[in-house]
């Protein structure tokens, strides 16, 4: 029990840590702008400061016309900024002149630092946003495996959108920090003991307020969580509507995204309720600490002869103006610690000693010229489940392979092995002798194309969709490939042609038009290495014939990969490879195979009802 709680506490500790630190680091990135906007923000307080000062002069002027001006005692103070010499009339016009300039360039200077801020803010956001792209693409897949995509989008969108509410509230606390700086050693230079009654009187503020702050910044990681389960509830619905629609199941859908919503709602309204009490808490406070300063100071100081009148009010004016920067402050920092939360999430998203990374290696991949060797291959998704177990295989260049095997022998992951989506646990995969880590990544995935049974297009034009990930591409070259790939026909029969956006995922096109589409999108990258991933499967007879013609032009001349169930279409590749439970246990050609009637022949005969 102690060691769960140890474990648990270091975990809170590290992740406020880790917050703080990503929080800095931006901060660092953009310096300049930070730096900017805080000597500007500082220079509007100091005015701020130098019009309060001069108000004690301009009220002894009028509360003691007659008298000699208000001094300090520092000669050309008093005589060029305060003209103690001047008559009363001129003294009073001069004041208010200085006075009004101080207000003008607090005004302006504050504006400024506003504007500095908001640039600094989107500044931050716009970097993180961009690192959290970059990072859920530097992943391996094993991290998708364990994260849910409506987790991820929360981040990128609700949490994100929370963080421009965080930096916005930090400004404010720089500002307000600002002035509570001036304001205080303004009332400290004017009577420093009446300042500390003043402060005893009111520090009853900050310690009724500090315990609602602490409970917030630890209820505020709830709003990420609910956040985080609206955005997975909404983002599966739309992604399986279909299933929804055909299943008959929007009351149930409707019922399960009501009760996460509510959640959601009665979280926030908890966290709120705590939050709205810290205001009328302050005016409270900050009303009766008023009230018996004014009395103490009339009292002990103004009526003794200690201070003067001029100076009381101008004490009572910034101490009027310090209450509620205090006041905001306190809520400030409540709302700063409930949107704390969202730092910790994008933190933990940006982590990279908890999340599997495919390292990068320095070779650029010029080609398969000899072969594809798999030496001893081991593999699994999760520690201690191996889904491929000591794979030996070597694929010549130019060679159709087929993978064969029930669902869940390891055909697809196999694949993936080779065109390094994943890399091995145990053994090596070369290429052209060279361990395929030792190549740069990005040099691979322009060497290979994937067509699958699952097509994904973007929600864009059919030309974005076809020239996917390429630059400069003209439009010869993608006709030719669409073309090529019998897409052709049927794209400038569409209203927009090859204008026309698909829709989200395609589905504004038939199955066999997606297919046809990815055919051309591998035509046009001219890959060496091809995998097709049931390509066909899901197909009717006529858009099957027209898939199978353009995958005959993309494969010719290339090192394929064939991963099917349907026997009929591997029978003039040059290897067939058979899989159960992660092994291969046959390999040969599909004549050999047949003939020798094992594991493949099974097959043959089950999907020709042969006894």
């Amino acid at each position: 029990m102690i060691k769960q709680v140890t474990n648990g506490l270091r975990r809170h500790l590290w992740r406020q840590e880790e917050g703080m630190r990503l929080i800095l680091q931006q901060l660092w990135a953009h310096r300049r702008l930070f730096v900017l906007t805080v000597v500007l923000t500082g220079l509007g307080a100091a005015f701020e400061g130098v019009g309060l000062g001069l108000l004690v002069p301009f009220l002894d002027s009028l509360m003691n016309p007659e008298a000699k001006g208000f001094a300090t005692g520092w000669a050309w103070i008093d005589q060029h900024l305060l003209r103690v010499d001047a008559p009363v009339m001129t003294r009073l016009y001069w004041f208010s002149g200085l006075i009004l300039l101080a207000i003008l360039l607090r005004g302006g200077l504050g504006y400024a630092a506003q504007q500095f801020s908001i640039r600094l803010q989107e500044a931050i956001l716009h970097r993180l946003r961009c690192q959290i792209v970059d990072q859920l693409q530097a992943v391996s897949l094993k991290f998708y495996a364990h994260r849910r995509a409506g987790d991820l989008l929360n981040v990128l969108t609700a949490e994100i959108q929370r963080l421009r509410f965080l930096f916005g509230t930090s400004s404010a606390i720089l500002i307000n920090g600002f002035l509570l700086v001036v304001y205080g050693t303004a009332i400290f230079a004017l009577s420093w003991s009446l300042a500390l009654v003043a402060i005893g009187m009111t520090a009853g503020l900050f310690v009724v307020v500090r315990a609602l702050v602490e409970r917030l910044k630890r209820e505020g990681n709830a709003i990420t969580r609910t956040n985080s389960w609206i955005a997975s509830r909404a983002q599966e619905l739309i992604a399986g509507i279909r299933t929804v629609l055909t299943h008959g199941a929007q009351a149930f859908e409707s019922a399960r995204f009501r009760r996460v919503s509510q959640e959601a709602a009665d979280v926030v309204v908890q966290i709120s309720r705590k939050q709205a009490l810290i205001g009328p808490l302050s005016q409270a406070v900050a009303s009766i600490a008023l009230i018996g300063l004014i009395i103490v100071a009339v009292q002990y100081f103004v009526l003794p002869g200690r201070i003067s009148m001029a100076v009381l009010i101008t004490f009572l004016f910034a101490f009027f103006r310090m209450l509620p920067l205090v006041q905001n402050i306190n809520n400030l920092r409540a709302m700063w610690a409930k949107q704390r939360g969202a730092v910790q999430a994008v933190a933990d998203i940006l982590r990279r000693d908890d999340k599997p990374y495919l390292p990068d290696g320095t070779i650029p991949f010029e080609g398969l010229r000899e072969a594809i060797e798999l030496r001893h291959v081991s593999f699994g998704y999760e520690p201690g489940q191996r889904v491929l177990h000591d794979i030996n295989l070597t694929i010549r260049r130019g060679q159709t392979v087929a993978f064969v095997g029930a669902s869940g022998a390891g055909k697809s992951t196999l694949a993936d092995l080779i065109v390094r989506l994943y890399d091995p646990d145990e053994g090596q995969i070369l290429y052209d002798g060279v361990d395929l880590r030792q190549y740069r990544i990005d040099t691979i995935r322009r060497r290979v194309a994937v067509v699958s049974q699952d097509t994904f297009l973007f929600h864009d034009t059919i030309r974005a969709n076809i020239a996917y990930g390429l630059e400069d591409v003209s439009e010869e070259r993608i006709r030719w490939a669409a073309a090529q790939a019998n897409a052709l026909e049927f794209i400038e029969q569409l209203p927009e042609g090859f204008d026309t956006v698909v829709g989200d995922r395609g589905t504004r096109l038939s199955g066999g038009q997606r297919q046809r589409i990815a055919i051309a999108r591998a035509l046009l990258r001219d890959p060496d290495i091809l995998v097709l991933d049931e390509a066909t499967s899901a197909l009717d007879s006529v858009s099957e014939r027209l898939v199978q013609e353009a995958l005959e032009r993309l494969m010719a001349g290339r090192t394929v990969i064939v991963i099917a169930h349907r026997l009929s279409t591997i029978e003039n590749v040059d290897l067939v490879v058979v899989l159960e439970a992660g092994r291969i246990v046959e390999q040969g050609t599909y004549d050999e195979l047949i003939e020798r009637k094992g594991y493949l022949w099974t097959y043959y005969r089950l999907q020709h009802q042969l006894v």
